[in-house]
């Protein structure tokens, strides 16, 4: 089945990830999901495929629909109207770890709002004190490059001291380079660094599952990369391992995405680069247009036009030549 998964992402970065749905939606049936909480809805891309997952898969029981639920403190407003064309849909405009506190747990949680290690730790470990023996079946995105061992803050007013003590307020991130870099990704609130001690999505989500025997964690290693994290011990955690065992950590989805955000990234600096281009030509524009207006400048022009008597353009015809074969292009 074709999915337009493109949305608002003009700059193709692959944000959502509505473009693993061939590989979430497997996932939900395989574990006969009648509930799903998206955590970081957005505009509701995914959501917007959710909805579409769930009128698809139908009630599980009779009479019993299948509930999503979207997370999101700050709803953008193609999140706001599909809220409003689809009754079905639950819109809570809340932080994670305000609506985790109270809402009932469904069998699916979609993890995908800020990206750092406090806020994701703390989502999972709200989820774990509320489902007692058994968790949700647990997706993550973005704990790949470059979120998952960098934290990235929506609003650092939020999050303890502790946890913020190397961000920055403004930074590019380029793969490869630890610390920030000259171009590449642009990000509000970055960690000056990569790979920190309790920093980065990742590295909340292999804490957690540290402690935990009895989960396991599958990484699809594309589009800034999917977790999925599962008890063993569950009734479909064979089917689950079955559809992620190919993908999980596969190393030429590893190559293809490596390969994926270096382009990404490097399109951003040749755009930062030409944007440096053109508002130095424009600078100069305009001081060569104030010159060709310049009393003193008329003045030599003539004094050199005495002395080479026609023998090439004078200055003034030069610039002027130049200015109108520039502006043509």
């Amino acid at each position: 089945m074709e999915h337009d998964l493109r949305g608002n992402d003009p700059g193709r970065w692959g944000h959502s990830l509505a473009n693993l749905a061939e590989i979430m939606f497997p996932l939900l049936d395989a574990v006969g999901a009648r509930s799903v909480v998206e955590i970081g809805s957005y505009e509701g891309d995914l959501t917007r495929e959710l909805l579409g997952w769930a009128d698809r898969a139908g009630p599980r029981d009779e009479g019993e629909t299948i509930r999503v639920t979207a997370i999101e403190p700050a709803p953008q407003d193609e999140l706001v109207e599909l809220s409003k064309q689809r009754p079905d849909l639950e819109l809570i405009r809340e932080t994670s770890h305000e609506a985790l506190r109270y809402i009932a747990l469904p069998d699916a949680v979609i993890v995908d709002g800020d990206h750092n290690y406090y806020t994701v730790r703390e989502e999972l470990r709200l989820i774990d004190e509320r489902a007692g023996a058994e968790l949700p079946l647990l997706l993550f995105h973005d704990v790949g490059w470059p979120h998952g061992r960098r934290d990235t803050f929506y609003a650092p007013e939020r999050i303890p001291d502790e946890y913020l003590e190397s961000v920055s307020p403004g930074g590019h991130v380029f793969p490869g380079e630890p610390g920030l870099a000259n171009g590449g990704l642009p990000y509000r609130w970055v960690s000056k660094r990569e790979g920190r001690p309790r920093s980065g999505v990742l590295t909340a989500v292999e804490d957690f599952v540290s402690g935990r025997d009895d989960v396991r964690l599958a990484i699809v290693p594309v589009f800034f990369g999917l977790g999925v994290a599962w008890q063993s011990d569950r009734p479909w955690a064979g089917a689950v391992a079955e559809i992620v065992q190919r993908w999980d950590r596969n190393p030429i989805l590893a190559r293809l995405e490596a390969n994926r955000v270096f382009q990404l990234a490097n399109e951003h600096v040749r755009r930062a680069e030409a944007g440096g281009l053109q508002e130095r030509n424009r600078r100069l524009e305009l001081l060569l247009r104030k010159m060709l207006e310049s009393r003193a400048f008329a003045l030599a022009d003539r004094l050199t036009g005495l002395r080479w008597r026609g023998q090439a353009p004078s200055w003034r015809q030069q610039v002027s030549d130049a200015l109108d074969e520039d502006g043509s292009r």
